[in-house]
């Protein structure tokens, strides 16, 4: 069932049960797996712990993880939910926590992700990712290693340091935890060989540098509850309305404005 759930490069039940030894998980809790794939992280949430999970997916149908979901018998607990992370339709202060399993980067790299993300979870809440990451930043040149699997899109990857900062200077999260895991090269390694045997590229990149720069990374914040989160533009009204103002009240309003001989508007410095 592991394989048949795979949906990345990445193990989503090791990488959600290294996730989860940082956050403190009760019976009930209402949790948001975003991002989750084939809901593989999401059953699994459900039959450790007992939370109640919205697994959450752009990309994969929500009635075929439904049917994986009651093949699991989570189907009391679990519920499939499409829709875009920058798209949530869940109400403010919903979830005790949030978590992501190797997508975030797709989306969570954006300087106004967090402050739109961290409305949905409660106030004291976590907010918790693991997924393919950097050793340390890239600097300069791509590495020898990585040079013939690297692509443009690659950029969104970083490391453990780099998402405490991301996150810490936005004041919305108090950072618990941000670190890499030890030897998570080999997992990543061999995992690849098991799902992806042909993906030759990725595994020699992988192979070749030892985990000199690939690796998996986590981060854990939790909701500050004094943090001021900005209210997100909700709707822009799209129907043209024509304001009728006098001469003399556009150049009140309009500094440097004047009306040139030619009945046309200038501005003037």
């Amino acid at each position: 069932m592991v394989i048949a759930g795979a949906s990345g490069g990445a193990n989503a039940l090791w990488l959600t049960e290294w996730l989860t030894t940082g956050l403190a998980l009760r019976p009930g809790n209402r949790v948001l797996d975003l991002g989750c794939g084939r809901a593989m992280s999401s059953i699994f949430l459900r039959r450790e712990f007992g939370v109640q999970v919205w697994a959450t997916d752009l990309w994969f149908s929500p009635s075929e993880n439904l049917r994986r979901i009651r093949d699991a018998g989570v189907d009391d607990g679990v519920y499939p939910i499409h829709a875009d992370a920058r798209s949530l339709p869940f109400a403010a202060d919903f979830f005790d926590a949030i978590v992501s399993i190797d997508s975030f980067p797709y989306y969570g790299t954006d300087e106004h992700y967090l402050n739109y993300l961290a409305r949905f979870v409660k106030p004291g809440g976590a907010i918790g990712i693991a997924g393919a990451g950097l050793m340390s930043e890239l600097e300069g040149q791509i590495p020898d290693s990585l040079k013939a699997w690297w692509e443009p899109a690659m950029s969104c990857l970083h490391s453990a340091a780099w998402w405490r900062r991301h996150w810490e200077r936005t004041g919305i999260l108090d950072i618990e935890l941000a670190d890499s895991m030890p030897e998570g090269w080999r997992l990543w390694l061999q995992w690849q060989v098991i799902v992806a045997p042909e993906n030759h590229v990725e595994i020699h990149a992988v192979e070749s540098n030892q985990g000199s720069w690939l690796g998996y990374v986590r981060a854990i914040g939790h909701r500050r509850p004094d943090a001021k989160l900005d209210e997100p533009i909700a709707a822009v009204p799209t129907k043209y309305i024509r304001l009728t103002r006098s001469k003399a009240e556009l150049t009140l309003l309009i500094p440097g404005l004047v009306l040139g001989a030619s009945g046309s508007w200038h501005f003037i410095r």
